[in-house]
């Protein structure tokens, strides 16, 4: 597939509101579980035997250490352990890595095995209720293969959050400067909109908006942000909207593409905050209407953005 069949691949997918996921298993064993992640999150995977392991004195526990791919220094997080599963020295030379891209943050994930690539519509992914009840839960939503195996997606931005903090926002120390905005009427008086179904960016945003002084709303879904704002007399009071990418029942894509083709929301101002920050899907981003995209290394620039669309 040339660079441009993917770009329109990636295009196709969001405005259907599908995605692929890469599945994969982290064990051998005969009950081992299938997990799945966003091949748009994916670079390749490698054999680990084939890669010398550098371990990194005083790491977090799920840091194994680094190995060097093509001339860079790549961090490997054991997955299996983060999982609760141990890897005897067997399995683990017969494992392999997994090279992601998180926020632009490269890094190897240690699994068994990939399984296949798998297309599906967002509607199709899930997260039940039991997932969210513990704040320190690693799945996120869940899926079915043709078999009717259930397919685990993970919250991987707590796994970065809880072992590399640095690839997440630092809210004390990247605020200082909001005190300094001169916040429009209509942004302190309304409550901003943020679709996010991570656990992890959830707390960090709220976060953000409390240290500014700011009212905003968190729905777990695009859709569930979408049906509130349909159902609004009036939507127009909303200062901004800011949503994820990657939800259930509907990707952050279609939330743009939705509001943008209502006469009554389509001047709201919508910023994508994403951990998929490659080129595609900022230009798809645009494309589709959004008027800013963030990473969410960046999360702190979010609030100034949303102020200078305001002015303008």
């Amino acid at each position: 597939m040339s660079v441009l069949d993917k770009v329109d691949a990636a295009t196709n997918l969001a405005k259907n509101n599908e995605l692929q996921l890469l599945v994969f298993r982290i064990s051998n064993q005969a009950d081992s579980a299938y997990y799945a992640i966003n091949v748009f999150k994916t670079r390749e995977v490698v054999e680990s035997k084939n890669h010398y392991l550098t371990e990194i004195p005083s790491a977090h526990r799920l840091l194994e250490g680094t190995i060097i791919l093509r001339g860079m220094q790549i961090p490997i997080l054991n997955l299996p352990a983060w999982l609760g599963v141990t890897l005897s020295r067997e399995e683990k030379k017969a494992s392999n890595i997994l090279i992601c891209d998180f926020n632009g943050v490269i890094i190897g994930l240690r699994i068994m095995s990939a399984y296949r690539v798998i297309k599906k519509n967002w509607n199709e992914i899930h997260a039940p209720e039991s997932y969210r009840l513990n704040e320190n839960g690693v799945v996120m939503n869940d899926t079915r293969l043709e078999d009717g195996s259930l397919c685990l997606i993970l919250d991987y931005e707590k796994l970065l959050a809880d072992t590399i903090p640095s690839a997440m926002v630092d809210v004390a120390k990247d605020t200082a400067e909001l005190k300094n905005i001169q916040m429009p009427k209509k942004l302190k008086a309304g409550t901003t909109l943020i679709a996010e179904d991570s656990k992890t960016a959830q707390k960090a945003l709220m976060q953000l908006f409390e240290k500014a002084n700011l009212k905003m709303r968190m729905f777990e879904n695009g859709k569930k942000l979408v049906d509130y704002v349909l159902a609004m007399e009036d939507p127009s009071v909303i200062p901004a909207i800011v949503t994820d990418i990657e939800m259930p029942e509907m990707s952050g894509f279609t939330v743009v593409q939705t509001l943008r083709a209502n006469p009554k929301t389509r001047n709201i101002p919508i910023i994508v905050n994403s951990s998929m920050t490659g080129d595609n899907n900022k230009r798809e981003a645009e494309m589709l209407g959004a008027n800013g995209f963030i990473d969410k290394t960046k999360s702190h620039n979010i609030i100034p953005l949303i102020v200078s669309m305001m002015e303008e």
